[in-house]
């Protein structure tokens, strides 16, 4: 079954805001790039596959690890954020991209050594079938690296705003917890079993504490807050007001404060890394 929540979401405004603020993106989740690369270990010549690509940041990098010898396939529904990324690909002939839901993309069985995704994979309607598909096409000996987020208590990134916009706008419906969404994958176990279930081996998750990094400081991170995540969703559909996101603004400058310095702003942050094999 596709995915056509997502797709449409990912193909209005939330698509397009990701476009415009890429850049700043691209500086804030580098050391999750990195870890992930650091866990996947591509090799020269290797096939991977970017589940949830975006912009194509982490393609990018495994198709610089991978060399002109390697073949990197980023997979994604947004059409904007992959015009984004072939635009940025111009030149490197081992990348790719293609528009598709992993969940029910036809993959070539066995062709790819390693697929990986940075927080792509928390937004299918169903986990089970598209870790299925996923693993499908890895070859008899290949891995899968995912990185996604923990919960919202160790993410001051989607914590903070949260809280501070909710105080003053109000609450918005309760949803589905383990629904699709940035933070469907926050229980390690829950996540493990699904791997499991989709005939993976070897399945292993852990909680990596590190930093979310802006170099420019805390000002460029408010800024994307007003097109990107939950309080730009807050602000839509309680009607908010740009008073409201100034006074929001200034509440996250005063909370984290702490966090900026002459390296820019370092927000903590944790993310649950999952690893697995072909079945």
């Amino acid at each position: 079954m596709e995915n056509a929540d997502q797709t449409a979401f990912w193909n209005a405004d939330p698509g397009r805001m990701w476009v415009r603020f890429q850049p700043d993106m691209d500086l804030f989740l580098g050391g999750v790039t990195g870890l992930l690369l650091d866990e996947a270990a591509p090799r020269p010549g290797g096939r991977v596959l970017d589940v949830g690509c975006g912009a194509g940041a982490t393609s990018l990098a495994f198709a610089e690890a991978a060399g002109p010898g390697g073949q990197v396939l980023g997979l994604d529904v947004s059409a904007p954020l992959l015009a984004r990324a072939r635009e940025r690909a111009a030149g490197l002939p081992q990348l790719a991209f293609a528009e598709a839901d992993a969940q029910v993309a036809e993959l070539e069985a066995g062709r790819f050594d390693l697929v990986v995704s940075r927080f792509g994979v928390m937004f299918f309607s169903d986990p089970v079938a598209a870790f299925r598909n996923l693993g499908r096409a890895l070859a008899p000996d290949g891995r899968m690296v995912l990185a996604a987020w923990a919960g919202v208590e160790a993410n001051p990134f989607f914590r903070d705003p949260g809280r501070i916009g909710v105080a003053r706008l109000g609450a918005l419906p309760p949803t589905d917890p383990d629904g699709p969404g940035p933070m469907a994958f926050r229980d390690i176990d829950r996540v493990a079993g699904l791997l499991q279930a989709a005939g993976l081996k070897a399945v292993e998750g852990r909680a990596v504490d590190l930093a979310l990094v802006h170099p420019g400081g805390i000002e460029p991170v408010l800024e994307m807050l007003t097109g990107i995540g939950g309080l730009s969703r807050l602000m839509r559909e309680r009607g908010g007001t740009t008073e409201d996101m100034a006074a929001i603004q200034a509440a996250l400058r005063d909370a984290w404060a702490e966090h900026d310095g002459p390296e820019g702003l370092r927000l903590p942050a944790r993310v649950n890394l999952f690893t697995a094999r072909a079945g």
